[in-house]
């Protein structure tokens, strides 16, 4: 019995804060298949190579970003047949996120707002599903876990903040209602001594991420009201 011929490669989902949208780092291609379509910076993997040792090289070599300090996390495998038309291939993809992230080195591969990704059908591959995958999973996360200060410089304001989980769910929030439940939150955040004038206003209080590595209580994102809850009682 033959042996089926099986590649395996690395697909990456960038996301940062850019412009106050919430951005994906995607590559341009040149060649066939999906000539002129976006996808996502990866490649295959090497012999010797585990996964998180490709992951990390090939946020170097494809996406640009050498040297970078950035959240890096296994997100999901996708292996069914016909997702590559060239032969059998089976992806892991990998999760990254960190705040501000500069322009990639390389020319094909730039920023660009999710929302413009996600409508359009330009995207190679499953390339388009696999970074929906990557939304859902930074949204949820930031409802049980820090993982919202990795989008924040080391030292951050309540305001800076806030405005993350509201570029990342998509949905304004309370300005106070907010600030009472991440000070809350326990071990989320931790007061520094010093204060900042670069939202404008008075000055505000800056934080550091805590030792928390889960929230309690977590911070639930806003859900739409049903038709039956938003219809007035008579």
């Amino acid at each position: 019995m033959s042996v089926p011929r099986l590649a395996v490669t690395v697909d990456l989902v960038v996301l940062t804060v850019r412009e106050q949208r919430l951005s994906a780092l995607v590559w341009r291609r040149d060649r066939q298949p999906y000539e002129n379509c976006w996808s996502l910076p990866g490649g295959f993997i090497q012999l010797d190579e585990d996964l998180p040792v490709a992951a990390a090289r090939l946020m170097a070599e494809r996406a640009g970003l050498a040297d970078v300090r950035i959240h890096l996390e296994q997100l999901a495998t996708y292996g069914y047949p016909d997702r590559d038309p060239r032969q059998r291939v089976v992806s892991v993809a990998y999760l990254g996120l960190a705040p501000d992230l500069p322009a990639s080195s390389r020319a094909q591969v730039l920023w660009q707002a999710v929302e413009i990704l996600t409508e359009a059908d330009r995207a190679a591959f499953d390339h388009r599903r696999i970074l929906l995958d990557g939304i859902e999973r930074a949204r949820a996360k930031l409802e049980y876990s820090p993982l919202a200060a990795a989008f924040c410089p080391p030292e951050f304001t309540v305001a800076e903040l806030r405005r993350v989980y509201e570029i990342v769910w998509g949905t304004p929030l309370d300005p106070r209602n907010f600030h009472r439940k991440v000070t809350g939150a326990d071990r989320f955040l931790v007061p520094t001594d010093r204060t900042t004038t670069r939202d404008g206003g008075r000055p505000a209080r800056l934080y550091r991420r805590g030792a928390a590595e889960t929230l309690h209580p977590p911070m639930l994102r806003p859900r739409p009201l049903s038709r039956r809850e938003s219809v007035p009682a008579p």
